[in-house]
């Protein structure tokens, strides 16, 4: 693999990190601020929503520059959210920073990916996608930890100057190992908004937001899901969450590799055991061990349809990838903000902690039914009828299907195929 993606892959720890950190932190930037817990939610909130309307419009924006150049004042545009956020003098200005940063979320992931597949050879695209997202995944069992401990410790800015400075170093990175590639000629913006046109774009983006938020309707509630059902101590929700995010590693990068050879059977099979693991949860949860390794396994399969998600939409975007990579990072954070709502209305019922199981796991079996229909699309689409022209009428008769390998085609005037 190309060291650029190493630049890309610091790039993405640096963002992992700023978005899931502040999770840990949220009673010290309360008491800080003197505002309510319920308040301080706003900044988890505000950065989700910046990353899914900052995704298409910071990409459209960059279509008139090199993709490298974009990924560096993507990186940038990090940058200064996150001094902003660490140096905030009330909670409105922390607030502006977090989604500041935010902004940067969804294109820098976007553009990454196709700069990534585009360092690499066809047949390892989706690895260079998976090595990527390595280090938002990492993020999760390094970043996030350690960021909240140093927020616990040293102040809670401290942890987004230390942040800011990854985004230095990514930025650097990328200036450094990012290869200067040319804007692929003719393409326009017309012809970047024209992938939406094509059900398949479509159909993978939906896959995205049902397929990863049925992981996060259980996730958003492992805190309470954790102490009150299984039995856990609060402070073994951070090691769980370790547990998760060592999942997300291992899932990711077999994606990657499995991604690469066989695309939908990968969607098929990440996407249906999801499916059983998260209905499984329901009773896993109230046994410490069982759920601690159910909570690996939501972990790993989840990121593991993140490549081939990933995947799916450049190859059905193909000539014009850049706007449907970024919007489809946008559709990851779409998800798990539907699926948090969900899961916290099936609770607000009275369902019980566990319910969000349930939701998850019918997302994700939502996400299953529209990969074999966007299969059997595509299976149908790649049948096609050949025609030659009738000397006596001299109109178009067809003479043969083609499909797959399984190509015959007729000549005019001869009695079998070939």
């Amino acid at each position: 693999m190309p060291l650029a993606l190493l630049a890309l892959a610091i790039g993405a720890f640096g963002i992992g990190t700023t978005e899931f950190v502040i999770m840990g932190l949220l009673p010290e930037v309360a008491a800080d601020f003197q505002v309510s817990i319920p308040t301080a939610g706003f900044l988890v909130t505000g950065y989700a929503l910046g990353v899914v309307l900052g995704a298409p419009l910071m990409t459209m924006l960059g279509t008139r520059v090199t993709r490298k150049r974009m990924l560096m004042l993507l990186m940038g545009l990090f940058i200064v959210g996150n001094v902003v956020s660490a140096f905030a003098p009330v909670f409105e200005v922390m607030l502006a920073g977090r989604v500041i940063a935010s902004l940067a979320h969804g294109a820098f992931f976007g553009i990454g990916s196709v700069v990534a597949a585009d360092l690499v050879a066809p047949e390892k695209k989706a690895g260079a996608i998976a090595m990527m997202f390595t280090g938002l995944t990492v993020a999760n069992v390094v970043g996030v930890p350690l960021g909240t401990y140093i927020g616990q410790t040293a102040g809670w800015r401290t942890t987004f100057v230390v942040v800011a400075a990854l985004g230095v170093l990514g930025l650097l990175g990328v200036a450094r190992l990012v290869p200067e590639q040319p804007r692929p000629a003719g393409v326009r913006l017309r012809h970047e908004l024209a992938a939406f046109r094509n059900v398949q774009v479509l159909l993978a983006m939906a896959m995205t937001v049902l397929g990863f938020g049925g992981v996060f309707a259980a996730i958003t509630y492992i805190t309470p899901m954790m102490t009150e059902t299984a039995g856990y101590s609060a402070s073994s929700v951070t090691w769980l969450l370790v547990l998760f995010g060592l999942g997300m590693v291992g899932g990711n990068l077999l994606g990657g590799r499995f991604a690469d050879r066989h695309l939908m059977p990968m969607l098929y099979v990440s996407l249906g055991a999801l499916a059983l693991v998260l209905a499984l949860f329901t009773l896993t949860a109230h046994n410490k061990v069982a759920a601690a390794v159910t909570i690996v396994l939501i972990g790993g399969l989840g990121f593991a349809t993140v490549p081939p998600l990933q995947k799916r939409v450049l190859d059905q975007a193909a000539g014009a990838p850049t706007l449907a990579s970024a919007v489809n990072i946008g559709a990851f954070n779409l998800g798990n903000a539907l699926a948090a709502w969900l899961g916290g209305m099936v609770i607000a019922a009275g369902f019980g902690y566990t319910a969000p199981n349930w939701v998850g796991a019918a997302l994700a079996a939502s996400a299953l039914l529209l990969a074999l229909v966007s299969s059997g699309l595509e299976r149908r689409t790649a049948r096609r009828t050949l025609v030659v022209t009738d000397h006596t009428t001299g109109l178009p008769q067809p003479v043969a299907t083609v499909s797959g390998a399984n190509r015959r085609v007729q000549s005019p005037g001869s009695s079998g195929l070939r």
